[in-house]
């Protein structure tokens, strides 16, 4: 008998128009992202209001279209245009319109308060559901360095610029004196001595700007240093006014000058070169800042910061969690964001009367693997007294049982949400360049995870699925 095989028919036209909806399951995440915008407040967005020029598209569909296109794994707004024809999902999204990059790239780069109010939304989406707690939450936070659109290549340290100036200043001299030579050697070709000058004065002007602003930054850190130092100087004094000898060092006054391995790149002047993975790998890029909802995974917090660590950027993040979440009651960090002064500054009582929020944190790195004397059953040691310095109490805190377990959670929560961003999703590099519009392009991508964490949550919830996490 011969085989049967299914009619594959290109050439009849459909009678009736289709509904677009239909070529994509009616679970796909890209119908999720479609009904999840269509409840947004896009009204922010910015549009022609004159009435003139060609017609726009809608700011829903672009929307939408952006975050489908990042939570997929395509980024660049040539390869979101090229989608718009070869991906049904992402045609079904545009509703079979095609909008080019630029008017893809233009809507990203001038939407930022849009994308702050689709973060919130999500989140407020998740709340109302019933997949994410809000009041007395716990916030895991945690920092990851994600490449600049930029080559370290193209960077100059204060040193190196300092030394190429001098080297331009003999050049120009030299050319000067060539000049006034009548019988001296010819330019190559095509080169005048009035042109080569010219073009040395102009890269010196841009070394002596690089130097202004590696001395401008070195200024910053070092008052945005001074809190931290002053806390731990006032702690070994209030030490030895108890008649006990400070442990460790003296803490060592910040320096207001720029040291000579400090860079700036020409490319994008706002990337700094930071270590990103081991002692020995330095890349140009930022430090992409996050905190997540422990129980959903849902981030809450997003910041884009340009300093290498992490050690003055717990205030900021824990400022910056979404007011979705109403209140916060224990904030996980590791031993990286360990500062006196900003943990203080967190527990800190809150002006409106609010419970301000306790922060667990390791106070030095600890070894992945446990001994067998860690495996071993023991009571919990007693709480530090009064007198007791900030680190033995901030030991204190993780070392009991309960308080162990519920630092773990930091682990389980954070890393595996970076993870998900730089692997499964491949998000590694920035397309916009200075930090404004490398923190609106966080904040897209924080939405883009949090729709497609919400949308595995709801399906979850709705085929009461006991997730593995759980």
């Amino acid at each position: 008998m011969a085989a049967r095989f299914v009619t594959v028919d290109r050439e009849t036209q459909l009678l009736l128009p289709p509904d677009m909806r239909e070529w994509v399951p009616e679970n796909h995440l890209s119908q999720f992202i479609l009904d999840a915008v269509d409840e947004m407040d896009t009204s922010a967005a910015k549009v022609n209001h004159r009435g003139s020029g060609s017609e726009q598209y809608p700011p829903a569909m672009l929307l939408s279209l952006l975050i489908y296109s990042y939570t997929s794994g395509v980024f660049s707004s040539r390869s979101i245009e090229r989608a718009t024809y070869d991906s049904v999902a992402t045609r079904v999204l545009c509703g079979d319109t095609h909008p080019d990059h630029d008017t893809i790239c233009a809507f990203r780069r001038e939407n930022r308060e849009l994308l702050d109010k689709a973060f919130s939304a999500v989140l407020e989406m998740a709340a109302r559901v019933g997949v994410m707690k809000v009041g007395n939450v716990t916030v895991a936070i945690d920092g990851t360095k994600i490449l600049a659109n930029a080559s370290k290549h193209a960077a100059t340290s204060y040193r190196k610029a300092g030394e190429a100036m001098r080297e331009l200043d003999l050049e120009i001299a030299e050319l000067l004196k060539k000049a006034e030579e009548a019988d001296s050697t010819p330019l190559e070709d095509g080169l005048s001595v009035s042109g080569e000058v010219a073009r040395r004065e102009e890269r010196k002007a841009k070394l002596k700007a690089a130097r202004a602003e590696m001395e401008a930054r070195a200024a910053v850190r070092a008052a945005a240093e001074r809190a931290d130092y002053e806390a731990k100087k006032a702690g070994r004094e209030a030490m030895r006014e108890r008649g006990k000898k400070p442990r460790g060092k003296e803490p060592k006054e910040p320096e207001s000058a720029p040291g000579s391995k400090d860079q700036v790149n020409f490319t994008d002047p706002e990337s700094r070169i930071m270590p990103c993975g081991g002692k020995t790998n330095f890349q140009q890029a930022y430090n992409a800042q996050a905190g997540v909802e422990i129980q959903s995974r849902l981030i809450v917090t997003k910041r884009v910061s340009q300093a290498a660590n992490d050690k003055q950027e717990l205030v900021e993040n824990v400022r910056a969690i979404d007011p979705a979440i109403r209140s916060v009651g224990t904030v996980l960090v590791d031993s990286g964001f360990v500062s006196e002064a900003a943990i203080r500054e967190v527990e800190r009582a809150r002006e409106d009367g609010g419970v301000a929020p306790v922060v667990l944190a390791a106070i030095k790195r600890e070894r992945h693997h446990r001994s067998v004397a860690d495996l071993e059953k023991k009571e919990d040691p007693p709480a530090p007294g009064e007198e007791a310095g900030f680190s033995e109490k901030m030991a204190h805190r993780v070392a009991t049982k309960e308080g162990r377990a519920r630092y773990k959670q930091r682990q389980q929560t954070i890393e595996p949400v970076f993870g998900i961003i730089k692997e499964a999703i491949g998000f590694r590099r920035f397309s916009l360049r200075g930090q404004g519009k490398v923190a609106l392009e966080w904040t897209l991508v924080c939405v883009s995870y949090n729709l497609r964490r919400l949308h595995r949550l709801v399906n979850i919830k709705t085929q009461n699925i006991t997730p593995a996490w759980s």
